[in-house]
């Protein structure tokens, strides 16, 4: 018998790398790529080929030929180093004790035979009724169980196969109080599962009347894991291996659904085997290099929302997802067997996004109004969008979205999620500052509250501030010399800037009742308060300015000619520098 090393010896690791890698030269006995196990752009994979080793420089995942194989298509060693053998050409002995699903994939193998014999009658009766042609019978190896307690045990008898062999399969059912054994398939249409390498795992069934239940599964054994396995995608991979990373698989409810999908030209389609997705999926779709996941399923626009809100969140951080379904209600097997082709596809070319439905999920949630809304969505958002991997596409639109609609600052988002105040409830002088647009305008009413606290403040300015918002400007001009708030107050007396600064002032005054005792220590806290606010927003104001010109030259640097090109970077560098000493300055503070 063979064994682990006389594989080695018979076949080279960059053969079987090769198979999944596109593997070029670097340098002596050594070849890079792509690594299969993690998104990259730049090649860090590298197989030492006399060494009979890889090893990735950025995930850190390395090997022999086996572990490859085995991570690659998620496979037990046993089942890894089986495959290389059949691919060596070397026959290996299975160890006493060692667990192994080939002999159940073989007992599958047999009972498949058996269907495929049983299914001329009502089974082939049945996918003929549902539409489906002789062609995709034959390609998904479609077949009956006919009716009866024993017709699968007597044929497998004849075989040499035994009771324990067809129980371990689940190809069985047992009765515990007697301990009779029956066949766990009858009367039921039957549909071959297989796994991503095409390998025979198990069998759903389903009934042709109305019994219970309508279908029924192999149970768990070491080749049926349901929540590791996907209907169809042993068909769907040769798409996706075809789109790289731009591939879609579409998970639709059914085996019908699936089978009927395939038959009309949509290849993607695959389908759990009655669970939600899970992590494991998403570990074995990564994997494969799917991009995106299309759920059509026949359910209402509420349905979908509560399908992507309870999305295991390890699937959309590695997919983009859709939600969708077919108009009027219909799953896409009716729909596609009615003809109605053009709704399904329209239907995949729309659907509810995963991430702006998240996005819009956070903001119905909170509100989007007020500072304290804004940061909750922020809070609630943050999970899906702290990845800052720019292959993170899915995280990537979360931050778009999320700004686009709180009107804050792509670069601010990004430093706030870099930093350890992601970890900390936001201010509202980090709201403030990450705002965008009207961004300045904020700080300037942010810094008036401040003085209204304060009007002694206004020494701090040099007046030379060109105030975006009038109203701000024009309450600073007259507040000069003010030595109170409320000698501020009298000054816009029944005038529409009265409202504004009643507003600001019971934003920055605690609302509660506070007695003449406490008042006094009251006041002192806010006066020191003001005045680091004063000083902190004061920064702000001067980062903005700073920020606006970085932009400006940003804007105009791809028009400039080279030499112009060269200054125009020299000034952003030089203002980058000063806004980063305007941070310090921040801190300081």
């Amino acid at each position: 018998m063979g064994s682990k090393e006389e594989v080695r010896e018979r076949i080279s690791i960059a053969d079987v790398i090769g198979e999944y890698v596109q593997l070029v030269p670097a340098g002596r006995g050594r070849l890079k790529g792509l690594c299969p196990f993690h998104k990259e752009k730049s090649p860090s994979f590298q197989v030492d080929v006399e060494q009979g080793y890889f090893y990735c420089f950025g995930c850190k995942a390395g090997g022999d030929m086996f572990s490859f194989v085995q991570r690659q298509e998620n496979l037990s060693f046993g089942d890894a180093l089986r495959k290389l053998a059949d691919k060596a050409g070397v026959t290996v002995e299975t160890r006493y004790g060692e667990k192994t699903s080939r002999d159940q994939y073989d007992v599958n193998a047999f009972a498949l035979a058996y269907f495929r014999e049983n299914l001329s009658g009502p089974g082939l009766e049945y996918f003929r009724r549902r539409g489906l042609t002789d062609e995709t019978i034959e390609k998904f190896e479609l077949g009956y169980a006919p009716d009866g307690w024993d017709g699968l045990l007597k044929r497998a008898r004849t075989r040499g196969l035994t009771e324990r062999q067809l129980l371990e399969a689940g190809l069985l059912s047992e009765n515990v109080e007697s301990g009779r054994v029956y066949d766990r398939f009858r009367g039921r249409v039957m549909f071959p599962i297989r796994d991503h390498l095409g390998r025979l795992c198990g069998f759903g069934g389903r009934v042709l009347g109305d019994e219970k239940p309508k279908y029924l599964n192999t149970p768990e054994t070491e080749a049926f894991r349901k929540g590791e396995l996907l209907y169809g995608l042993n068909f769907a991979r040769e798409g996706v291996r075809e789109g790289g990373s731009r591939s879609e698989l579409i998970v639709v409810e059914g085996y019908m659904d699936v089978i009927a999908m395939h038959q009309a030209g949509f290849t993607g389609a695959v389908a759990t085997l009655g669970t939600s997705l899970t992590a494991e999926h998403a570990t074995l779709l990564s994997r494969l290099g799917v991009g995106g996941l299309s759920l059509m399923f026949d359910r209402d626009e509420a349905g979908l929302k509560a399908t992507l809100s309870g999305l295991d969140q390890v699937l959309g951080a590695n997919f983009r997802v859709r939600a969708t379904s077919v108009p009027n209600g219909k799953d896409p097997a009716d729909a596609i067997m009615s003809g109605d082709i053009e709704a399904v596809r329209q239907a995949l070319a729309g659907g509810i996004d995963e991430i702006g439905y998240r996005v819009r999920a956070a903001a119905e949630q909170y509100g989007v109004d007020t500072q304290d809304g804004k940061r909750q969505v922020l809070m609630a958002l943050l999970p899906r969008m702290q990845n800052l991997d720019p292959l993170d596409e899915g995280a990537q639109q979360m931050r778009q979205r999320a700004c686009e609609m709180l009107g804050i600052r792509p670069d601010a988002l990004l430093d706030w999620i870099s930093s350890k105040a992601k970890r900390k409830t936001l201010s509202d002088t980090q709201m403030v500052g990450m705002s965008t647009g009207r961004g300045e305008e904020d700080h300037e009413l942010a810094l008036l509250r401040q003085i209204l606290l304060n009007p002694n403040l206004l020494s701090k300015l040099d007046g030379q501030t060109p105030w975006r918002n009038q109203t701000v400007g024009k309450v600073m001009l007259a507040a000069q010399g003010a030595s109170s708030p409320e000698a501020i107050l009298d000054l816009f007396r029944g005038q529409p800037e009265e409202a504004l600064l009643i507003r600001l002032l019971f934003e920055g005054r605690d609302p509660g009742t506070l007695s003449r005792a406490a008042n006094e220590s009251y006041e002192q806290k806010v006066q020191g308060y003001a005045a680091a606010a004063t000083d902190d927003i004061v920064v702000g104001l001067s980062i903005d300015s700073l920020r606006a010109e970085v932009n400006l030259l940003k804007a105009q640097i791809g028009t400039a000619s080279p030499q112009e090109q060269v200054g125009m970077l020299r000034q952003i560098t030089d203002l980058q520098r000063a806004i980063e000493a305007e941070k310090r300055t921040r801190r300081g503070n």
